[in-house]
């Protein structure tokens, strides 16, 4: 498994401390959509290795983190860019929708 599980004890420092960006996926054993998008990000994990750290959330076991980023909907996924969100996707999407996020969240880092 290429993505780190995420807590409110390494949260800060596997996020905010990252010199790459990270995608963040916040999810619940109880959500079907999360089920669903699972094997995408550990695949987005697989792919994007070294260039991007990926981590799972979740949500109830976690719900201060999940409360301060206003987390409504899951799956949620946030882009941490420099210690900010610099994109946001609520729902169930395919590999090539976060594939793109994550090239142009590459692109403007090289530039």
């Amino acid at each position: 498994m290429a993505e780190i599980i995420l807590n409110e004890k390494n949260f800060s420092e596997e996020v905010f401390q990252s010199d790459k960006p990270v995608l963040v996926d916040f999810w619940s054993e109880y959500c079907p959509p999360c089920q669903l998008i699972s094997p995408i990000i550990e695949k987005i994990a697989e792919d994007f290795q070294g260039k991007i750290k990926v981590g799972k959330l979740n949500v109830d076991q976690n719900p201060l983190i999940a409360s301060s980023f206003m987390i409504e909907a899951i799956p949620t996924l946030l882009f941490f860019k420099n210690r900010k969100v610099v994109e946001k996707i609520v729902g169930l999407v395919s590999y090539e929708v976060i594939k793109e996020k994550i090239e142009e969240i590459l692109k403007t880092e090289e530039e």
